[in-house]
């Protein structure tokens, strides 16, 4: 696949708020500090004269999703305070990966990282600014391991790791635990990233590193790799694991993550989840995912406590969050798809993309050039279990398509009907709605 284009970010509308003494202050606020080094040293360190810092993302993937926007925007914030950013795509720990929770990661060839290498970067490079005193900087560790000899790695690297400490670390001793147990390339993640905190130090003077707190055995495996190797302490903050109100994992839906690439989740998809999002969660969604200010946000919360019914926080969210990642002019065709959906818009007037998306967001059915009795594609669509169900709710007019009421058991889906030639939307009462789409 390749990397889809996008709309440029507005960097310069982005700042951080002023009724903060410092980065620290805010990162707090934000609920951004999940775990961390030396709070103390840290707030010195990012409240005083600019740092160089750094995250990582590895290339297990074609596209990033929300749990590494989380970390996108904690970089941004970071620049905005002046401080200068490395991005860091894991070109050689992309071809391992971190451990997981459950078992072994299927190793994606070397062709295959280095194309995600490529998409990873450029989205990265969306989200920071390239010029000024802060100007970011993008990195790839393959550049300081694929030369690195094995010999190498163990005498030089290898040796300042304790065993014991490795095992303690709480992905590796779940994983020693299981039935499956790790193996050593994975057992030997850490290490890898360790010496990616140790290089960029040297090279960059890097005293921070940033990144999810289910990362936080590896990201504390740099910091002691750089104190036992240079004798400095550098530091770490672990971003928490953002989850719904009610312990949900936040960016799942079925087991499908919320990518950043429109080809995987389409800007209509995208914004719909944001709407969606319970009154529980909004306030903290906003304080993460968005630049609005601590006043701005506290009267968003004021509107979800006393008129929930308005949604005011869940749509700024979704408009906000949608800009961010897919520009204004996919929003704006997303929240019409969304308006056309429920009666307040002309579908015909959506583009054949958005329209698809939206379909595509639905059960839905394939038609054929015949069969087309609106009584059997109600039930393949999941709309009507039977077909005498399907024909009592024709009579009783209780059937829409593309939002025009149609009656009568003997309706059929129409070539007039097939917006773009090959959709339709139907609908069942109010909220019950299915896609019917022609085949190729």
């Amino acid at each position: 696949m390749t990397p889809t284009p996008t709309t440029a970010i507005d960097l310069a509308a982005q700042h951080n708020d002023p009724d903060f003494p410092g980065i620290w202050e805010e990162l707090n606020w934000r609920g951004l500090v999940h775990v961390s080094t030396d709070q103390a040293a840290l707030q010195e360190l990012l409240d005083g004269e600019p740092i160089t810092f750094y995250c990582g993302f590895d290339p297990t993937a074609a596209s990033l999703h929300l749990g590494h926007l989380v970390q996108l925007l904690t970089m941004r914030r970071l620049q905005l305070a002046g401080h200068r950013p490395l991005g860091l795509v894991g070109g050689s720990t992309g071809l391992i990966g971190d451990p997981r929770q459950t078992s072994e990661r299927v190793l994606n060839t070397r062709e295959v990282v280095e194309q995600w290498v490529g998409q990873l970067r450029e989205q990265i490079e969306r989200f920071l600014s390239f010029d000024g005193d802060s100007a970011a900087r993008m990195v790839n560790n393959m550049d300081w391991t694929g030369e690195m000899s094995a010999i190498d790695f163990l005498r030089d690297i290898g040796k300042h790791f304790r065993v014991g400490t490795m095992i303690k670390k709480e992905i590796v001793a779940k994983r020693l635990n299981s039935e499956e147990g790790i193996s050593y390339t994975e057992f030997s993640y850490q290490i890898l990233q360790g010496m990616d905190f140790l290089n960029l130090h040297r090279e960059y003077g890097c005293m921070l590193q940033t990144g999810g707190s289910d990362q936080w055995g590896n990201l504390t495996s740099g910091t002691e790799l750089v104190r036992k190797v240079e004798g400095t302490a550098v530091q770490a903050i672990g971003t928490p694991l953002i989850t719904n109100s009610d312990g949900t994992k936040f960016g799942k839906s079925e087991g499908n993550a919320i990518w950043l690439d429109p080809e995987l989740t389409s800007p209509y998809a995208f914004y719909q989840f944001w709407l969606n999002t319970a009154d529980a969660d909004v306030v903290d969604r906003l304080k993460v995912f968005t630049f609005r200010t601590s006043q701005e946000i506290a009267e968003f919360e004021r509107k979800v406590a006393e008129e929930p019914f308005r949604r005011e926080a869940q749509k700024q969210l979704a408009w906000d969050v949608t800009v961010l990642v897919h520009g204004a002019q996919a929003t704006e065709q997303a929240i019409a798809a969304s308006e056309a959906v429920f009666g307040k818009g002309d579908l015909g007037a959506l583009d054949e993309q958005t329209l698809a998306a939206v379909i595509g967001e639905l059960p839905s059915a394939t038609v054929g050039a015949e069969d087309r009795a609106l009584i059997d594609l109600l039930v393949a669509t999941g709309l009507s279990t039977t077909r005498s169900e399907a024909r009592r709710t024709l009579q009783e007019g209780g059937v829409s398509v593309n939002n025009q009421k149609v009656q009568g058991i003997e309706a059929q889906l129409e070539d007039e009907q097939l917006l773009h030639g090959r959709y339709a939307l139907f609908k069942r009462g109010k909220k019950n709605m299915a896609g019917v789409v022609l085949g190729e």
